[in-house]
């Protein structure tokens, strides 16, 4: 259970990182930081600067709120709480959508955590305080 509390941790780093690149890059574009005029994607278009620009919120809270899931359900699991398990579970079923790390840690948390011994072990080691 630790190492995947520790897992669910860096994989919230990850997040955050990935979002603060992502976000630099659309304002970066948004704004014409990249080439000069003549760069595509500042150019008003359908999708131009005003369009990329209005994502910026959206991929913020996005990224807060993905980053908060993991750093919560690692949290859980490193603390033992009784509800850790399950939401663990619920997060390793939607971060099998993120490609690559995000796969890798839904499929191990899910090989952990899905068996019904597993219920039962992580039950008897849960901190019910």
């Amino acid at each position: 259970m630790q190492t995947l509390g520790i897992l669910w941790c860096v994989f919230g780093g990850y997040r955050v990182l990935g979002g603060l690149i992502g976000m630099f890059f659309l304002k970066a574009m948004a704004l014409r930081g990249f080439g000069d005029s003549r760069w595509g994607y500042g150019d008003g278009g359908p999708f131009g600067s005003h369009f990329m620009a209005a994502l910026l919120p959206f991929i913020a809270v996005y990224t807060a709120v993905v980053v908060a899931l993991a750093f919560f359900v690692g949290f859980s699991l490193l603390t033992r709480k009784p509800w850790g398990r399950t939401l663990a579970i619920v997060a390793g079923c939607l971060s099998l959508l993120k490609p690559i790390f995000g796969t890798a840690l839904g499929i191990y948390t899910l090989w952990v955590l899905a068996p019904a011994a597993s219920g039962d072990e992580y039950e008897r080691i849960a901190d019910r305080s």
